[in-house]
């Protein structure tokens, strides 16, 4: 089942879609984001604030969010725990 998270400012993504969330701190992340920006896979979430996450897509693209990389995983894994204890419950029945 597919769930949406905030990633900051209104922007939800699909967390069924998110195969990274990266820092874009580094030279080699900096490269994909460049990369990406030209060949027009770049989705800019950041309005206009400094990019401090950087989340990969399935599809190849690339989310810029304006929230910490341990933000957007924490995010994330509220959704992962809900899941894990409706399926404890189920085994328990």
């Amino acid at each position: 089942m597919s769930k949406f998270v905030n990633i900051g400012f209104g922007n939800v993504v699909n967390t069924d879609r998110i195969v990274a969330v990266v820092s874009p701190d580094s030279a080699p992340i900096k490269r994909l984001v460049q990369n990406a920006r030209e060949q027009g896979h770049i989705i800019d979430a950041t309005q206009g604030r400094k990019t401090k996450g950087v989340l990969f897509t399935e599809s190849d693209s690339i989310i810029l969010s304006a929230l910490l990389p341990e933000t957007l995983a924490a995010r994330f894994g509220q959704t992962g725990r809900e899941t894990a204890g409706r399926e404890e419950d189920e085994d328990e029945e």
